[in-house]
């Protein structure tokens, strides 16, 4: 029988969810055009170390960053260094702590303004269908009915639904069984036990769903057709009295009102 985390693990890895969407939070302060990828992933280390905390990524599998800061077609893994933000880029921010030994991990999407309104579209549907997915994560339903959700609210506007990356467990190793694919049939995969903690994770795209791994970096993953990507993810702790999202993305939206070259997601729909 697989075992759900305790009320006390999962409160770490609140705890070091929390810390996660702080500190994506902080990064969004400094997005705007002239800035360097590099520039954005030392504030997020500095924030970090001084919530006596560790980045969660910087390491990882060889991985170099603190954060993976993937801009336009980049769906993941982009690498920070010397890219510079430009007026209508998508950047999408992924970052991870360690807290007690226990991981955070939370994505979130930003629009740098001036943006298409395809694009605005893009990413209030990500991040509205990220909530879909997770009214479906209940007790007793199957990893499917997550995928199948997902699918089924994003199906009507032709986006692709990236497959080849999937959300995950999560604990004190940074990805745990399951994995939790944005796409499926409802009734099928596996069973949702009381104390899972998942991580979901729509990885959307204007365009195509295929997408390629850079030969040169081995990190980089990029759209096949060159179209936009966007992405959203929250922690998730499933228990029997109910699901709770363990990350926080209230004081990334505190800074998207407050910083001007940046939409606010939540206003597009």
């Amino acid at each position: 029988m697989l075992r759900g985390k305790t009320n006390s693990e999962i409160e770490k890895l609140k705890k070091s969810s929390i810390l996660v969407g702080k500190t994506i939070a902080e990064v969004a302060k400094h997005i705007k055009p002239g800035v360097t990828t590099i520039e954005l992933d030392k504030i997020a280390e500095t924030y970090i170390l001084d919530n006596s905390a560790l980045p969660g990524f910087k390491g990882y599998r060889g991985f170099p960053g603190t954060l993976c800061i993937s801009i336009n077609d980049v769906v993941v893994h982009g690498i920070p260094g010397k890219s510079v933000i430009k007026e209508g880029d998508l950047v999408s921010i992924d970052c991870g702590t360690i807290i007690d030994g226990y991981y955070g991990d939370s994505a979130f999407s930003f629009g740098v303004e001036p943006v298409s309104d395809e694009v605005r579209k893009l990413l209030q549907r990500t991040y509205n269908s990220l909530y879909v997915g997770i009214e479906s994560a209940k007790y007793g339903n199957r990893v499917g009915d997550i995928g199948y959700s997902i699918q089924s609210y994003l199906s009507p506007f032709n986006y692709g639904i990236v497959r080849d990356l999937v959300g995950h467990g999560i604990g004190k190793n940074m990805h745990e069984k399951p994995e939790v694919p944005n796409y499926g049939r409802r009734g099928t995969g596996a069973k949702l036990y009381d104390g899972l903690v998942i991580c979901i994770e729509p990885m959307i795209t204007l365009g195509t769903s295929r997408i390629n791994i850079d030969s040169e970096d081995g990190w980089t993953i990029r759209t096949n057709d060159g179209s936009f990507s966007a992405h959203f993810e929250h922690a998730i702790a499933v228990k029997k009295e109910g699901t709770s999202i363990l990350s926080d993305f209230t004081p990334i939206q505190e800074v998207e009102n407050e910083n001007i070259y940046i939409i606010k997601t939540i206003d597009n729909g």
